[in-house]
């Protein structure tokens, strides 16, 4: 007896790409590499959400895509004072549909060897993100930054 095939919910669909392989911008120049693509790009269908706030239930502009790549990489290399980047995320780094950038103020174990790794600050998708369980109250800070960069 067969069973028809239930469609995947979206939740469900983004939670698998989410838990899915991903390959770090482990230096410079690839985060480099990984924006130039991603502004090659920027006028597809991306969600920019920001781990702790509500998830986007739009898509963004290709000029807020834009803006978030700009400022994401100046508070990245603001923050993250190291020869090495290895804290972005994408599923494919020359054609990446999923972006998990971690926060250089919440890293614990960034690479998933944990029972429980922090999760991502941010995360650029061009699927629909579901709500993931915030493990960490946003720093004040973070959420004024976030709402300062799409403010009116």
């Amino acid at each position: 007896m067969t069973h028809p095939e239930t469609p995947t919910a979206p939740a469900d669909e983004f939670l698998r790409a989410f838990r899915g392989s991903f390959t770090s911008a482990l230096r410079w120049h690839q985060l480099d590499a990984l924006w130039g693509r991603l502004r090659e790009h920027a006028g597809e269908r991306w969600y920019l959400y920001a781990v702790g706030e509500p998830p986007p239930t739009r898509a963004s502009t290709r000029e807020q895509v834009l803006r978030f790549v700009a400022e994401i990489d100046g508070l990245l290399r603001r923050e993250h004072r190291e020869d090495y980047c290895g804290i972005v995320y994408a599923d494919d780094l020359d054609r990446p549909r999923f972006v998990k950038i971690y926060d250089p103020h919440n890293l614990g174990v960034s690479c998933g060897s944990s029972d429980q790794p922090p999760l991502p600050g941010w995360v650029l998708s061009q699927l629909p993100p579901c709500d993931l369980p915030a493990t960490r109250v946003l720093p004040q800070s973070r959420r004024r930054w976030w709402q300062r960069l799409f403010a009116g």
